[in-house]
């Protein structure tokens, strides 16, 4: 009799355990986000994000926890970002931008690791191949030095007299020399002649306007790169200080001020970046999750920046604007 009560005792115990360990709540998912914005407040591209992991099922700070890295441009603080991550244990690393691509590949190699966006991530050996990318790495690769050509193309068609165009970008920039081979090649076909603006520190950006106004430039081209975004706002007062008509890289440059814009639709691209992060923490892995193209575009013009720089948009470019501000 004594052995029986021993196993329902025991067969009790066990019940007992498991009930206690099947009501205790599962380890929230880390999720590491780097970002060159200035802060979270100002970070739409995250808001993005966020909203889409809401809709899959994860509210930050129930279900969820993100751990906000922003490195303001400085891409030296890249590494030592990315090595605080992989201390914090993250589930999954989400990168924005180019430079903290290619710090994730060199840096992160125990973590998943979903690109929001970057520059063309096979070309720059950030993956393998977009179908298989092969390692920890995967999510969205930006095309935004194959838009140079159409963006070119935009620019003479609302400035037609346009005979030489200034392109400002950042020596840190890795992807430049791709971007100005594709808009060498529509500005030879429109007998529009480049003049390229290098920039290092921030000191650059007022000499680089000068340079442009004194060669007489009709219009300027800004590339895309995490030290000219942390600068947005001085690039988009200098374009209006010279009156000069200015192609962006991304929405949020035209958003705050800037002219024109004709790129990827970046919302949309860190909406997909949630997905990849949803599959991942269901088990999915990285290096069989083919990396995506974009596949929506926008172009946005600022009506209200037009008429201060005193430029008249055509009808047919307004008419084919996905966007426009008044």
């Amino acid at each position: 009799m004594s052995v029986f009560r021993a196993i329902v005792a025991s067969a009790a115990l066990f019940a007992l355990c498991a009930s206690v360990q099947a009501q205790q709540p599962k380890k929230a998912p880390r999720i590491g986000y780097i970002s060159s914005a200035e802060s979270e407040r100002t970070d739409s591209n995250a808001q993005a994000f966020r909203e889409r992991l809401r809709e899959l099922g994860y509210v930050e700070g129930q279900n969820l926890t993100i751990e906000y890295r922003y490195f303001e441009g400085k891409l030296e603080r890249l590494s030592e970002i990315a090595a605080d991550l992989v201390r914090l244990k993250c589930d999954v690393i989400v990168t924005t931008g180019t430079e903290a691509a290619q710090v994730a590949k060199k840096e992160i190699k125990t973590v998943a690791v979903v690109m929001a966006f970057s520059g063309d991530a096979v070309r720059l050996g950030i993956v393998a191949d977009l179908a298989r990318p092969g390692g920890n790495i995967t999510g969205l690769t930006s095309i935004n030095a194959e838009l140079g050509g159409k963006r070119v193309e935009l620019l003479k068609e609302i400035i037609p007299r346009l005979s030489r165009m200034a392109v400002l970008w950042a020596s840190g920039n890795v992807n430049m020399k791709y971007f100005l081979s594709e808009m060498e090649s529509a500005s030879r076909s429109l007998n529009v002649g480049q003049q390229s603006l290098e920039v290092n520190r921030s000191d650059d950006l007022e000499g680089a306007f000068q340079a442009a106004m004194k060669q007489r430039a009709g219009a300027l081209m800004v590339s895309g790169g995490a030290f000219l975004a942390v600068h947005q706002k001085r690039i988009i007062d200098l374009a209006a200080k010279s009156r000069i008509p200015a192609m962006y890289p991304n929405v949020h440059y035209v958003e705050a001020g800037g002219l024109i814009v004709y790129a990827e639709e970046r919302l949309y691209m860190f909406r997909r970046a949630a997905d990849y992060v949803d599959r991942i923490l269901k088990g999915a892995n990285p290096a069989t999750l083919s990396v995506e193209r974009p596949k929506k575009f926008e172009l946005v013009i600022n009506l209200k920046t037009a008429k201060q720089i005193g430029l008249t948009i055509p009808p047919n470019v307004l008419a084919r604007a996905d966007r426009v501000i008044r």
